[in-house]
């Protein structure tokens, strides 16, 4: 149902992914460094240990695949009420003309308590899609976090978790800026076209 909803979603309604990325904490997140063609002689690679003590929350995040909007809110626990408060922006994020909002989301217990079941009566556009246990990939909120810990995280160091706040805004609105729909279906490798034809016979010499 979720690969179908991705596909071909009903008209006047909306697919969300919804998913929490943590716990994040403040601390130093490796990056990548071009190697030049002259590069110098190879040494131990060095690193400062940084246990990341300095603070931690979640970042929970909301993705319109069709149209590769995202919509994401800094939390310092992950909770039931935390939950439905973040539903309750989303709500307001989404188009008020949509008539029915699918929500894809994980089977962790928050996403379906009692504050969960009175948001739904509350919001009767909203229907909740749970995926299969250990089938992530379902999820397109998955392949997105990944890069916004590219934009947001990656070969910086942060110092409190605020930080680690203000850079997730900022990439997320980086993003929305340059964003792009998600379409469903596996990432094909580049190959060169094969062309079908005739064999060629090899030269026989006859005796």
């Amino acid at each position: 149902m979720i690969e179908q909803l991705d596909i071909a979603p009903p008209v006047g309604s909306v697919v969300v992914c919804l998913d929490e990325m943590g716990p994040q904490a403040a601390k130093s997140y490796p990056g990548q460094q071009l190697v030049k063609p002259a590069a110098p002689a190879a040494e131990r690679a060095k690193q400062e240990i940084d246990y990341g003590r300095r603070g931690s929350g979640y970042v929970f995040g909301a993705f319109q695949p069709a149209s590769g909007a995202a919509f994401t809110r800094p939390y310092a626990r992950r909770t039931a009420a935390n939950w439905v408060d973040f539903l309750s922006d989303v709500e307001a994020w989404i188009d008020p003309v949509v008539e029915r909002v699918y929500a894809v989301v994980d089977n962790l217990s928050t996403h379906s308590g009692a504050d969960v079941l009175l948001f739904s009566l509350l919001h009767p556009r909203w229907e909740f899609v749970f995926q299969p246990t250990y089938a992530a990939y379902l999820n397109l909120i998955e392949p997105w976090w990944k890069i916004l810990k590219s934009l947001a995280l990656k070969g910086r160091r942060f110092e409190t978790w605020v930080e680690i706040e203000q850079a997730v805004e900022q990439a997320t609105t980086y993003w929305n800026e340059h964003s792009h729909p998600f379409v469903w279906g596996r990432r094909r490798r580049h190959r060169p076209p094969q062309h079908l034809g005739v064999a060629a016979l090899p030269n026989l010499t006859l005796i």
